[in-house]
């Protein structure tokens, strides 16, 4: 992870959907298992939906079983992180390291190869499938 780059704001590739709008620029947090991205199994890249940084690839995804899509790894310096002590407690919050959009949050329960668990709002995220 990294600190963020200089880019353009959140939304500046395409119009938000309101859900995406309040969870990339207000934290908010989609609803467990409604995402078609927990379902998602080709081969492919995952964009921030707000300014299309490539921030996961297909390659790190599995089924965490938490309702929401997982990863264990972001790609390259693509993805930042800060603590996150809203609700009560203290969690860290990921988002793009281009726009600072809130992407989901990291947990140490993950599989092999980094222990981690990447735990993203499919609605801050585009999936594009590999050719």
């Amino acid at each position: 992870m990294t600190e963020t780059k200089t880019a353009p704001t959140c939304g500046s590739v395409k119009p938000l959907s309101p859900e995406a709008e309040r969870v990339l620029r207000h934290h908010g947090t989609e609803r467990p298992g409604s995402s078609q991205l927990n379902k998602e199994k080709r081969a492919g890249t995952y964009f921030c939906a707000g300014c299309g940084t490539e921030v996961f690839s297909s390659e790190t995804k599995y089924d965490s079983g938490s309702g929401w899509p997982s990863f264990y790894a972001p790609v390259d310096d693509n993805v930042a992180a800060q603590i996150d002590t809203s609700h009560g407690m203290r969690r860290i919050e990921v988002h793009c390291a281009t726009c600072r959009g809130h992407l989901g949050h990291v947990f140490e329960d993950g599989p092999e190869p980094t222990g981690l668990r990447y735990c993203i709002n499919g609605v801050a995220l585009d999936f594009k499938p590999k050719d």
